[in-house]
């Protein structure tokens, strides 16, 4: 089966490199497709502190693709895992997901700061972060997790 997906819109920010580390000072805009939607889409986004950004890693070529497990950012200290225990940006499908802080809504333009996407990258979707989404349970991680976003943010 295959999917198509169309972009709702880009991210417009002044990071054009995916660097690995310090993403959380970023501030990002989010710009609609004004072909598809309407200023009504964006209407009530702004009364939520967070969003979630599902993007597409278009820079990622084909041959980049990890399937299997590997070492996250390639440190020889951190234990070999499958491509599905870790967030790296040479996914199968190359969709990235981000909850952001939503600084304003302007428009057709959504303004977030957190967004660990360059610009240009295609938006797929945004979704208002609540509570009744977030776990339900105590959230566990493994000891390398912390250490690889010890300076993401």
């Amino acid at each position: 089966m295959e999917i198509l997906l169309k972009p709702i819109g880009f991210v417009r920010a002044s990071r054009a490199e995916p660097l690995d580390d310090h993403w959380d000072q970023v501030e990002s805009a989010i710009e609609l497709d004004s072909g598809t939607f309407t200023e009504e889409s964006l209407q009530g986004l702004d009364s939520f502190s967070h969003v979630e950004v599902l993007f597409y890693f278009d820079r990622v070529q084909e041959g980049k693709i990890v399937t299997d497990a590997r070492r996250p950012r390639g440190k020889t200290e951190w234990p070999k895992v499958g491509i599905f225990a870790q967030r790296g940006k040479a996914r199968p499908n190359r969709i990235g997901a981000t909850i952001c802080q939503v600084e304003r809504v302007s428009g057709l333009v959504l303004h977030v700061t957190g967004l660990d996407a360059i610009d240009g990258t295609p938006v797929l979707d945004l979704k208002p972060v609540m509570t009744g989404f977030l776990p339900r349970n105590p959230v566990t991680e493994p000891d390398w997790a912390q250490e690889i976003m010890a300076h993401y943010w």
